[in-house]
């Protein structure tokens, strides 16, 4: 579809560097400052589907914007502006090499890893007896090492993280810390809207003057999973599904389409009409976890927009 962004290439002022991720281009100028754009690429299982989605990339941006707000009174963060919808802009990090993931609930990978018989995920013990979608007796932490564009990230646990000296034990100790945190205020604000937040991962960087900061997503479906919290007993009582807000519905289509990122699979075809679908989650998404109607931006020509808006913050800036 022709109303999407699924790659830039801009010049702006002090640029030094681009970085292209699965999602988010990261352009880092001078002064420290660094413009994130969230494309309308869409990612399932490390791989980069081969159509973007209208409105992801602002929708995840503008999720993310909004829970830093509702959480830096918890843990700094790196965000200073979002001039354009799809575009945050803040001060340049040194991202730590592992994604926190923290799970309240035995869902997705961890139901999957499960359900082949494994009990330790990542180091950590999970119970016997547990159905998918029960709720741990606490939140587990199950990191996982950052993968470049189109490798699989890859599950590791705190004492390989600490002998394999990724991460100082000192700054890990920050990063579990910061990570329950935002975990407890996400649960919090889910819900306030009706809602579960289940999963979810973190990144985080340091600064020039060393201070841990978070940075990239927080709290957006595509980072998170949440459950509708009405039904949640009674749906687990019968053993039925939950009725979900992620991207697990994506996952979902592409397993029943013999698709899970495997070698020698290929991504199966996503007609427009599929593709319009996913869009109006996301969109459904974006208004139940914020809790406000959601305006579409302008999309008659998008990279012209960002351009403008991001050379018009810098100017005056």
């Amino acid at each position: 579809m022709s109303n999407t962004i699924t790659d830039t290439n801009f010049n702006f002022p002090g640029q030094k560097d681009l970085y292209k991720g699965k999602v988010r281009e990261v352009y880092t100028l001078e002064n420290n400052v660094l413009v994130m754009v969230a494309t309308d690429r869409l990612s399932a299982f490390d791989v980069v589907m081969p159509k973007g989605i209208p409105y992801k990339g602002q929708i995840l941006n503008q999720i993310a914007t909004k829970m830093m707000s509702d959480t830096e009174d918890l843990v700094p963060n790196w965000l200073t502006a979002t001039p354009d919808p799809n575009v945050a802009i803040g001060e340049a990090c040194d991202p730590f090499k592992v994604e926190m993931v923290i799970r309240g609930y035995m869902s997705g990978h961890a139901a999957r890893e499960y359900k082949a018989g494994k009990r330790v995920l990542c180091g950590v013990a999970m119970p016997d007896g547990m159905k998918e979608n029960d709720a741990f007796p606490e939140p587990i932490i199950t990191p996982a090492t950052k993968a470049e564009m189109g490798d699989h990230d890859e599950d590791i646990s705190r004492e390989d993280i600490l002998k394999r000296g990724i991460v100082s034990e000192e700054d890990y100790v920050q990063l579990e810390d910061y990570t329950r945190k935002l975990f407890q205020r996400g649960s919090e604000i889910a819900a306030s809207r009706g809602l579960i937040l289940v999963d979810t991962k973190y990144e985080f960087g340091k600064t020039k003057d060393g201070k841990v900061v978070l940075i990239d997503e927080i709290h957006t479906p595509d980072s998170s999973r949440y459950f509708y919290a009405e039904g949640y007993e009674e749906r687990q009582q019968k053993g039925a599904p939950q009725k979900q807000l992620s991207k697990e519905f994506v996952r979902q289509w592409l397993i029943q389409n013999n698709f899970q990122g495997l070698e020698g699979q290929t991504v199966p075809f996503m007609s427009d009409a599929y593709i319009e679908t996913v869009s109006e989650r996301y969109i459904e998404l974006y208004e139940n976890i914020t809790g406000e109607k959601f305006v579409k931006a302008d999309l008659s020509d998008i990279q012209s927009r960002i351009e403008t808006n991001v050379l018009n913050y810098l100017a005056s800036s």
